[in-house]
């Protein structure tokens, strides 16, 4: 883990600290060097000069600044703060088998110190006491730099959780507005595409009839004007979603069920299907997980029949309960004839829709074509 960079504040604080530490571990000495061996006091200088300098580089070079200002502390009391403020820094990366050879040279090289060249011990007891300080200080030294290594280690693994935390909400929500999207087109398509058929439809019919009644003219004018009113009316309330304050759109209205059924079935005959319904299931009974899905998948059915295979004959077979599940079935002749010259475009966006549908409801759909009909059929489980 790499050292947090030190502000100009962090960087004075510890020459500070160094410089105390040195003053006070020289400060038993320098009266004696100076009195009886000046060249000594110059020498302690010098290499406590020298210390300060290395010490720049002890996180580029750690055991090696470490070693050679403890090393210098054997001979020089002024080397005493760079070497404690080496040790410290080597300790703040909590490795043993660096931290106790460091140590031992340390310690090593302060009782050396203390045993053989240092004038002012009058007593073999004062010398143990020395020793046992220098111990202790190396202790709390490496005590004190492993605390702040294993908090640097703490902050770092906070930081980089925050940082995991942040981009997997930042793809979390992503993935929330490319599903709704997603769930948008499917509700936009789901209630605008019968109603935009069925408008297709009759405008194509008055385009291709020159037989009607003006009575029959104005039927199918008038359906066109109750489909395209019900399809603005629709398509603003789902554009309502797309607005960012909630103010701005009425409530989404509840979402149709099965029970919805027989009312889109009539719908659709009073927009001149020929259309047969076998509804054999309780509709209020259908749960109403399934029962949006049974209700959309009967709505795409028909208006796929209605695009595709206008003035044929629709059958739509509803049955299931409890025990069986629920099955629905659409068929629709396929047209005989040719073909209008431009036919209505065929996305199978409506399609792709209903079978994500029925797979998130743990069913399945199948869609089968035959000599002269087209089949659509869905299984729905019955959840409870």
């Amino acid at each position: 883990m790499a050292a947090p960079p030190i502000s100009r504040w962090g960087h004075a604080w510890r020459i500070g600290l160094a410089l105390m530490i040195s003053l006070i571990a020289w400060a038993p000495l320098v009266g004696h060097q100076w009195e009886h061996a000046r060249w000594w006091f110059w020498l302690d200088l010098a290499l406590g000069v020298l210390s300060f300098v290395l010490v720049r580089w002890r996180r580029r070079f750690p055991v090696a600044v470490a070693v050679t200002t403890n090393v210098l502390a054997g001979f020089s009391m002024t080397s005493g703060g760079p070497a404690t403020w080496a040790l410290f820094s080597l300790s703040t990366r909590r490795r043993w088998r660096e931290i106790i050879p460091v140590s031992a040279v340390g310690a090593v090289a302060g009782a050396s110190f203390i045993l053989f060249a240092d004038p002012t011990q009058d007593g073999r007891e004062l010398m143990l006491v020395d020793i046992a300080l220098l111990a202790t200080i190396i202790a709390i030294t490496v005590g004190w730099g492993m605390f702040v290594g294993s908090r640097r280690e703490l902050m770092a693994t906070l930081r980089d959780r925050a940082e995991t935390a942040e981009s997997e909400q930042a793809a979390r929500v992503a993935r929330a507005r490319i599903a709704e999207r997603a769930r948008i087109a499917r509700e936009m398509h789901d209630v605008l595409a019968h109603r935009i058929s069925i408008v297709t439809m009759h405008a194509g019919a008055l385009s291709y009839r020159d037989d009607l009644s003006p009575d029959e003219v104005k039927a199918t004018a008038a359906t066109i004007e109750q489909s395209s009113r019900l399809a603005l009316v629709e398509l603003r309330e789902v554009l309502g979603v797309l607005r960012e304050g909630t103010g701005d759109a009425e409530p989404e209205p509840p979402q149709p069920t099965a029970a919805a059924i027989p009312d889109l079935i009539e719908h659709f005959r009073g927009t001149g299907m020929n259309l047969v319904a076998d509804v054999s299931v309780d509709a209020d009974a259908v749960p109403s997980a399934i029962g949006r899905t049974a209700y959309r998948v009967v709505q795409e059915g028909l208006t796929n029949a209605g695009k595709h295979a206008p003035r044929t004959r629709v059958e739509v077979h509803v049955s299931g309960g409890p025990d069986t599940g629920l099955s629905i079935e659409v068929t629709n002749r396929l047209p005989a004839g040719t073909r209008p010259a431009e036919p209505l475009p065929a996305s199978g966006l409506g399609l792709v829709g209903l079978t994500e549908r029925a797979e998130l409801a743990g069913g399945w759909l199948r869609r089968l074509t035959t000599a002269d009909r087209h089949v659509l059929r869905v299984w729905l489980p019955w959840a409870a």
